[in-house]
């Protein structure tokens, strides 16, 4: 059944993020550093990984930079941030603060990748959930990571995943016929720059408004539709 592989990952999301809540509590704050120093690191590894997916370097650069001026212009960030302090006042302590960051960050690291757009596709059009069923027990245990030190936020991240991962496994005829190879490249060469924005905010290395940088998911595969015809004529 076309959502199989969603749902899957959307219960293990939960699993791991109930497992690391309750060892949050166990944890002294030495130990949740360390832990989120440990996926810091592995999440620069995991973006560069990615961003070297691209087959063009100056379409990655031009998709990032108008990616971030529109995420300006639009308020993206600001917006996100209203958003996730809405469903905190609802569902979480007021004194959890770091609910927003544990809510995006997550959002971003689960579904920007390969594995969101291809393992969805896969689900969708031939019920082929290996991929997502890979994913999913990678999420659980950054779930789990990242909820020793961000809290009950990451646990929200999972109506990002059924919204986002559900939307390309029911529209996957549609993808599959318009997105290439070198979309899905551009595209994933693009999450892994955010990803890496999320490494140094992890690592207190710079503060990175990634959630700005959305709209470059848009550009990418709109600026290889204009390469590749332009590729033609000359």
């Amino acid at each position: 059944m076309p959502g199989t592989g969603t749902i899957i990952n959307v219960i293990t999301v939960i699993i791991g993020s109930g497992i690391g809540l309750l060892l949050r509590n166990r944890l002294s704050d030495v130990y949740k550093s360390i832990i989120l120093q440990g996926v810091g690191i592995l999440t620069l590894v995991i973006g560069m990984q990615m961003a070297l997916k691209t087959e063009n370097i100056l379409l990655l650069l031009i998709s990032v930079i108008l990616g971030g001026i529109s995420g300006q212009l639009l308020k993206l960030e600001e917006h996100i941030d209203s958003f996730a302090d809405q469903i905190k006042n609802k569902f979480a302590r007021k004194d959890d603060a770091f609910f927003s960051e544990g809510f995006i960050t997550a959002s971003i690291i689960f579904c920007v990748g390969p594995m969101t757009i291809i393992g969805s596709i896969n689900d969708g059009l031939r019920g082929d959930i290996n991929l997502l069923g890979i994913k999913s027990v990678l999420d659980g245990f950054t779930a789990l990571a990242l909820t020793t030190t961000f809290g009950i936020g990451v646990i929200f991240s999972v109506f990002t995943i059924i919204i986002i991962q559900g939307g390309i496994t029911f529209s996957a005829v549609f993808i599959d016929q318009f997105f290439n190879e070198m979309m899905i490249n551009e595209m994933t060469a693009v999450g892994g720059v955010l990803i890496v924005g999320i490494g140094f905010i992890l690592l207190d290395i710079k503060r990175v408004k990634v959630a700005s940088f959305l709209p470059a998911l848009v550009f990418a595969p709109i600026l290889v539709v204009v390469y590749q015809k332009i590729s033609v004529i000359f």
